[in-house]
């Protein structure tokens, strides 16, 4: 029969329990705001020893999560779980206006600006607003002159990736 483990070290903010006063007095940080792990190459902060570790993997490019389905490796494992939802078709949150559902927080995030009209994001030079941080940044081509995107066969440039587009639909007549 497994020994049961004994827990009595107690938070008393939100009253969970560890069997070791380390744990507990690390578990209080969340509580607290305190972020005494740093990361020593770009000097993000935090909370839990085990969020450090987990975040080194974005500069050593350790991917240790992987896709059981399709073999994508991830450095962190809620971009795996977030990505098997392409697998799953699963699609968790739910605009509470209209019933769309969608795969990411964020994506619903952006949805919800159809139904409030909130556009937070604004051109500093011209005053025009966006739902969504792309389309300020693709807007502010117009304004510096910037053309990204190049056609591959004759080598002219456009602001605009639709422009692009119309643009080479001309080769293919060709």
């Amino acid at each position: 029969m497994p020994k049961e483990i004994k827990s009595s070290f107690h938070c008393d903010i939100c009253e969970k329990s560890f069997s070791q006063k380390g744990h507990l007095t690390t578990h209080k940080h969340i509580h607290t705001g305190e972020k005494p792990y740093h990361c020593d190459i770009c000097g993000n902060s935090f909370s839990q020893i085990n969020t450090l570790t987990k975040h080194r993997h974005i500069h050593t490019g350790e991917k240790p999560y992987c896709c059981d389905v399709c073999g994508k490796s991830f450095s962190q494992i809620n971009n795996l779980t977030r990505h098997k939802r392409i697998h799953t078709g699963e699609k968790p949150y739910h605009c509470d206006i209209c019933g769309k559902s969608f795969c990411q927080n964020g994506n619903l995030t952006i949805h919800k600006r159809i139904h409030t009209g909130e556009k937070p994001y604004h051109c500093d030079i011209c005053g025009k607003s966006f739902c969504q941080n792309g389309e300020l940044t693709k807007h502010k081509y117009i304004h510096t002159g910037e053309k990204p995107y190049h056609c591959d066969i004759c080598d002219k440039s456009f602001s605009q990736k639709s422009h692009l587009t119309t643009h080479v639909a001309i080769h293919a007549e060709e």
